[in-house]
């Protein structure tokens, strides 16, 4: 069992090497396909988690109030809100606390804030809701006492999110699609030369009684070899890439969404996992591929 393991790792290196300019065209184009998931994985990923994070707010409605408002209509706006049906809890946030939550949102940029000469955050009032009905009704009702500014209702905006991830899965998955085709066409093309220049030998092992795993066992691991070169190098690139996005961006994007990016950690494993699966089921099918035709076996 060791013995024909070792022999197939063996050969398989001995063709990938024989066949350097194909096996180099293989690797780079299962490199390509994986970058190209990389990417649009890293964009679903952080949106899906805005999303996750938006939706936390969609029990509650934010009302803002204007500045000339006295604390007097203040009470009578939440006294009247609690008796709106759907309502749990109705809770004001004065404009310092609305700054001190900002600042913890902002984290180790926190103290930029510190340089306002004035707070410009109004307070507000938040409304906690039964259901996403209940939450629309309130948004609206809300909206029509004076002393209202504004209302920030988090339900539009989670329904574009949704269809923007939605679109970017179904693309990712026809360019997927695609690629992957493209890939096992390329790696089956790299195996069919190393096939065709072994047909004699391979005549010769099937004479004396061969089996056909063992013929087809240095194949599929070309092919295997080849998608986990191409997985690591795309691991490697796509991690690296995000690792510097990360540290460029990330403060600013929590800053402007309040919501961190995924974690280079999470990332990475995530990532690598996929890919090492990917990139060996790409090349041990592309191998498949070329000798059902070849072999005849």
């Amino acid at each position: 069992m060791i013995g024909s393991l070792l022999y197939n790792i063996k050969q398989a290196f001995v063709q990938i090497f024989r066949n350097r300019g194909m096996s180099a065209a293989s690797i780079f184009s299962i490199l390509a396909m994986l970058l190209i998931l990389g990417l649009v994985f890293i964009i679903i990923v952080n949106i899906n988690l805005f999303s996750e994070i938006v939706k936390q707010d969609y029990d509650q409605v934010e009302v803002f109030i204007k500045d000339d408002a006295t604390q007097e209509q203040i009470d009578e706006v939440i006294n009247r809100l609690k008796t709106k049906k759907g309502v749990t809890d109705v809770v004001y946030r004065s404009q310092d606390e609305a700054l001190q939550i900002m600042k913890e949102r902002w984290g180790e940029s926190g103290y930029l804030l510190d340089s306002l000469g004035e707070n410009p955050l109004p307070a507000s009032i938040l409304i906690n809701v039964e259901s996403l009905d209940d939450a629309s009704r309130i948004a609206s009702a809300a909206g029509k006492f004076d002393i209202i500014e504004d209302v920030q209702y988090y339900k539009d905006t989670v329904d574009k999110l949704t269809k923007i991830t939605n679109f970017l899965q179904i693309a990712c998955i026809i360019i997927m699609a695609f690629l992957v085709v493209v890939s096992i066409v390329v790696v089956s093309n790299t195996i069919k030369l190393t096939v065709m220049a072994r047909a004699d030998e391979i005549h010769i092992m099937r004479y004396v009684g061969a089996n056909n795993w063992f013929i087809r066992g240095p194949f599929i691991v070309e092919g295997i070899v080849i998608g986990l070169v191409a997985s690591l190098l795309a691991s490697a690139a796509i991690c690296l890439i995000y690792q510097r996005l990360v540290a460029a961006v990330g403060d600013q994007i929590f800053a402007i969404v309040s919501s961190p990016l995924i974690s280079v950690q999470y990332m990475t494993v995530n990532l690598t996992i996929i890919f090492v699966a990917l990139g060996c089921s790409i090349g041990a099918w592309g191998s498949i591929v070329s000798m059902r035709r070849y072999l005849k076996a």
